[in-house]
């Protein structure tokens, strides 16, 4: 078998972090993580501390002969308006692949994290369910100038590319508080905490209507087997738990699982509501024995608020990664309540 060596781009993001511990669980790679900050991650593989939009810093940090024969490429950076996205994560892809290719003969994969924006859904709605050669929406979406990149430059070359389109990835990463599972965890345990029933915070259309998740463990088995099967060159694949979900039907779990009422729905501005809640999570730091990460690298709020006002159904066919082999799927209620497990061992959040 050829030596497979990883370079993870974004190491310390949801999907970097957890296909970093599962390339490190399954063995049979050597793998480089590259970050600004070290992977909170146990195991052998090294690290590289890079700010990716610094080109002559990348070119000198990547370019030089790794070995690297497969790139999971998952770093982003984020902005206010999607115009203002393009040129900055086309510009780090470009970084990194002209560091890299020229001095990585052995080159054989590069994967692209892209997601369901990719169909326009945080847009409005939109055709569903989501099938791989849909219409684009009215640009600008950084997702389609990157694969338009990655397809240019892989011309006539002997390497391949492929791009995975996932929705509401779940996981956790210190830091990188963009989790689903992190703000409805930290929203029942401070709405717990002040004595209050788990009401859903979010609108009505949103509470009825059909949406998707994936783990991020699924999702890292979907990124390697992309990597590694000779159809899937070239081609997009959407990469779900392969279910869908109404938070109606979900939420009233949820409440059971923290030991509480299920309130009636209230919509609220997360954003806003939740801003003077640090001095609560402290004091649940304080009598729990928690984790003191910082109260503003805990939740993203505003993703909460973005999740819980789509109301239309978010919904990505599954069916051409099923066909062409991929056949993982969970069961989104069970993933939720084993990664509130999951925060609960780790001490993220209280156990009550």
């Amino acid at each position: 078998m050829h030596q497979k060596k990883a370079l993870v781009l974004g190491a310390t993001g949801v999907v970097g972090r957890n296909l970093l511990r599962h390339l490190v669980s399954i063995g049979g790679w050597e793998i480089i993580a590259v970050s600004r900050r070290k992977p909170d991650v146990l195991g052998s593989y090294q690290h590289i501390s890079v700010d990716l939009l610094d080109r002559q810093q990348t070119g000198d940090m990547l370019g030089r002969p790794l070995g690297v024969t497969h790139v999971f490429y998952s770093a982003y950076v984020e902005k206010p308006n999607a115009e203002d996205m393009v040129v900055p994560n086309v510009a780090m892809l470009a970084n990194v692949m002209d560091a890299v290719e020229p001095n990585s003969p052995q080159l054989r994969h590069v994967n692209l994290m892209h997601g369901t924006k990719w169909y326009g859904n945080h847009l409005g709605p939109f055709p569903t369910p989501a099938r791989e050669n849909d219409q684009r929406h009215m640009p600008p979406n950084f997702y389609h100038d990157q694969q338009d990149w990655i397809a240019g430059r892989q011309k006539g070359k002997s390497w391949t590319w492929s791009a995975a389109r996932p929705h509401a990835v779940c996981g956790f990463a210190v830091g990188n508080p963009m989790n689903l599972v992190m703000v409805i965890a930290a929203y029942a345990a401070i709405s717990k905490a002040l004595g209050l029933p788990l009401r859903f915070p979010g609108t009505e259309a949103s509470y009825r209507a059909l949406y998707q998740c994936t783990d991020s463990e699924l999702l890292a088995k979907g990124v390697l087997w992309m990597a590694e099967t000779s159809t899937c060159a070239n081609e997009p694949f959407n990469i779900t738990n392969g279910d869908v979900i109404r938070w109606e039907r979900i939420w009233p779990r949820f409440a059971d699982y923290f030991g509480m009422e299920a309130g009636p729905r209230q919509h609220i501005q997360l954003a806003r509501m939740m801003k003077d809640k640090a001095p609560i999570w402290q004091r649940l730091v304080a009598e729990h024995g928690l984790q003191n990460i910082p109260y503003q690298d805990l939740v993203l709020w505003n993703y909460g608020d973005y999740v819980f006002s789509t109301g239309y159904d978010i919904v990505s066919s599954t069916t051409k990664a099923r066909e062409h082999g991929f056949s993982e799927f969970i069961d989104t209620e069970k993933m939720f309540i084993r990664r509130f497990d999951e925060l609960r061992e780790t001490k993220i959040i209280p156990r009550f």
